[in-house]
């Protein structure tokens, strides 16, 4: 009985607006994998969404509100976090040129994704308790330093792009948390400075190219800007509703590297 009632609580809405984009996710990858006739990512996706509907039922029975009153909950998630990145140095295979996965069997799993919503959870917490000292700079410096040793961990892989990603989730609960004017400005010229000195002394010469060929896909059509382009003439060809179901030219005509 308490089962039942604990299900009627449920928000189903939440829950079936979810599964119906789950699904959509699901229908374009199987139509992606007719190009190569490869249905293992759809193959994942399944076992991957019947295993998080169990830990979402198991979870859902656990009493949150612990999170939201002990710091140090989130603080021993966080440092497992930092510890998980640290470990891919060690023992994760180097697949497509990153450290970013540990392989387990035939799963590959990314602490990466873990760590966003950690910190989203740890910065919400750090925030929700100094919403009233916003206007100090200290908080947005010490706020930083949380960020700052996964996002170095990360770009150390390397992966420029979650670690680009990272540092845009802090930014955005900065401002949501409502940061001065001043301060923000002070953080968009801090920032600009980061990526000139990046782009002079940090960044490989791939990670360069990826970066002028999205705001300049006609200088490497057939390189570094492919991808790009196959993503406008799909966009191009197919409209507002697309070609249809199994029907993309781009992936069913091997026009994609990666489907």
């Amino acid at each position: 009985m308490a089962i039942i009632n604990h299900i009627r609580k449920i928000d189903w809405i939440l829950i079936i607006s979810a599964l119906l984009l789950t699904g959509i996710g699901l229908l374009s990858i199987y139509s992606s994998s007719l190009g190569e006739d490869d249905f293992l990512n759809f193959k994942k996706q399944i076992i991957f969404l019947g295993v998080g509907l169990f830990l979402m039922f198991l979870f859902s029975f656990l009493d949150w509100k612990a999170i939201s009153t002990n710091s140090y909950i989130i603080l021993i998630f966080y440092f497992f976090c930092v510890l998980a990145l640290t470990g891919l140095f060690f023992f994760a295979p180097i697949t497509r040129g990153i450290k970013g996965w540990y392989k387990l069997g035939p799963v590959s799993v990314d602490p990466i994704e873990f760590t966003k919503i950690i910190l989203i959870i740890l910065l919400a917490k750090y925030f929700s308790k100094r919403h009233i000292e916003m206007y100090r700079l200290k908080h947005i410096i010490l706020s930083g330093f949380y960020v700052l040793l996964p996002a170095i961990l990360i770009f150390r892989q390397p992966d420029f792009g979650s670690s680009l990603i990272i540092v845009a989730l802090w930014i955005g609960i900065l401002i949501i948390s409502g940061i001065k004017l001043r301060h923000f400005l002070i953080l968009v010229l801090c920032a600009l400075l980061l990526l000139i000195f990046s782009w002079s002394f940090l960044l490989m010469e791939y990670q360069k190219e990826r970066i002028t060929s999205f705001f300049f896909p006609q200088i490497e059509p057939l390189g570094a800007s492919w991808s790009q382009n196959q993503a406008k003439i799909a966009i191009g060809s197919g409209g507002i509703f697309g070609q249809g179901f199994t029907k993309g030219s781009q992936t069913r005509y091997g026009f994609l590297s990666e489907p």
